[in-house]
């Protein structure tokens, strides 16, 4: 393969596979970077491409729901990812789950024989291009050019990711990130709940208030104790907790009035529904996206399973009907400040020959990994031909996505996410509840077609 105009892509997961064909259909030849087989990972049971570690679900296929949406919009894109799946789907209700020993081969096919795409087995140990902490872009002979995208998920070798933590000079989450539950905003009950900052300090938004009542917390407590847990699993027994983001039921554990001096004491606020009872606890929810529209549970990052997770947390006062566009959890995990450190095109603003992909981006799922991948794709494409390349509209389940980690989250709190429609702007005007989700996607195809005509790979065959 000639060096003229490569992309080079560091890992076959699900985001560097479909990163590599929807480059390589767009015309561009491609090295694919992998270090399985040689090098073997925890988690990871064979050398083919796009295996499936966790679970054998792509979740919804309902294009109604978001991930839905997802999966319809990914189709639209020839995700090759997409392909295989429905290539290889067992029956699953609404899901799309498949049968993953031949999702994972009918990927590594095609990868392996697509003419534009080269396999390389191999570990690349450092960032390509960067020299301690001077990042000179590297040039090639004449207007040769070569681009990276970097989607090692979040089991990145110990080598890369230090050589990454050199180059971006940012924190790197590698021990169990502690994620919080979040919330849809139009889901609060306003009625128990209020807006107000402890001491009234910031905007006087910033934050939710579920009051408790001592009964109310007390039975919380106990629920809370006796809710079931998830176990690690064997790789991730090495990883310590992170002592500032402790699961809220090893908080409680050490003792009942733990949680009321800690993320729900009741001091600096006033409850206007109830100006002349203090609470006797508070749970806080914060403002997560720029929209307004997803609240985060102050403090609430846990290792209860999901069922239990929805039983107990609906049993603060004011979240009896909570919507949880993402539920708590406690896992090893690696991934980047995306919102600091990449642009619009996903590329480091510090180094722009380098993009990133897939769950080290933060995003969370197989299928948004998958999503990022292709987005990177189609933007190093574009650029290697020289032909512009839009980010997809906002109004679509990509471009909500693709927002969210560069630009919507917030920095200081960012975590990994799942799509929802939460990640997405606002409809007009008023609309049922139950409309929602319909009209969410409706939008969305209606903004996806202009994006998509005429595609990069039309341009390059003309």
């Amino acid at each position: 393969m000639s060096s003229t105009n490569l992309l080079h892509i560091v890992g076959a997961g699900l985001a560097g596979s479909e990163a590599a064909w929807q480059a390589a259909e767009a015309g561009v030849n491609v090295v694919l970077h992998e270090m399985r087989p040689k090098v073997r990972t925890f988690a990871h049971h064979t050398g083919n491409f796009a295996e499936l570690v966790c679970s054998n679900s792509f979740r919804s296929d309902d294009p109604h729901n978001a991930v839905g949406l997802l999966h319809e919009e990914m189709r639209r894109c020839d995700s090759l990812i997409m392909r295989m799946g429905d290539m290889h789907k067992v029956p699953a209700g609404g899901a799309l789950a498949m049968d993953r020993d031949g999702f994972s081969q009918g990927v590594t096919d095609a990868i392996r024989s697509h003419p534009n795409i080269e396999i390389c087995e191999e570990e690349i140990t450092s960032l390509p291009g960067i020299s301690g902490q001077s990042m000179d872009y590297p040039q090639k002979a004449g207007n040769d050019k070569e681009l990276w995208i970097i989607a090692t998920g979040p089991l990145t070798a110990p080598a890369l990711t230090d050589s990454i933590l050199k180059a971006t000079g940012e924190e790197y989450l590698a021990f169990f990130d502690a994620i919080a539950p979040i919330v849809a905003r139009d889901s609060v009950n306003m009625d128990i709940c209020w807006f107000q900052s402890r001491y009234d300090k910031g905007t006087g938004t910033d934050y939710l208030n579920c009051p408790m009542n001592r009964e109310e917390y007390e039975a919380f407590i106990d629920a809370l104790l006796a809710g079931e847990k998830t176990e690690f699993k064997e790789w991730e027994k090495d990883t310590p907790y992170f002592e500032g983001c402790l699961p809220i039921e090893v908080m409680a554990e050490r003792g009942r009035e733990t949680l009321r001096f800690g993320p729900m004491k009741p001091v600096g606020l006033t409850n206007p529904h109830n100006p002349t009872e203090k609470p006797y606890a508070v749970v806080q929810l914060r403002q997560d996206n720029k929209l307004g529209t997803l609240f985060n549970i102050v403090g609430f990052q846990t290792k209860l399973k999901y069922g239990e997770q929805s039983r107990v947390f609906r049993m603060i006062p004011g979240l009896e009907e909570a919507e949880f566009v993402r539920l708590g959890g406690i896992h090893r995990n690696t991934f980047i400040n995306s919102p600091v450190l990449l642009d619009g095109q996903m590329r480091l603003k510090s180094a722009p020959h380098i993009r990133f992909a897939g769950q080290v981006t933060g995003v969370e799922g197989y299928v948004e990994s998958a999503a990022m991948g292709l987005l990177a794709g189609r933007f190093a494409a574009a650029e290697l031909r020289g032909y512009p390349q839009a980010q997809p509209p906002r109004e679509t389940a990509l471009g909500a996505l693709l927002a969210h980690i560069t630009g919507d989250a917030e920095s200081k709190t960012f975590q990994p996410m799942n799509v929802n429609f939460g990640l997405f702007p606002p409809l007009p005007g008023k609309i049922h509840k139950k409309a929602r989700p319909q009209a969410y996607s409706e939008r969305a195809l209606l903004a996806l077609d202009p994006w998509l005509s005429p595609s990069l790979s039309e341009k390059v065959r003309a």
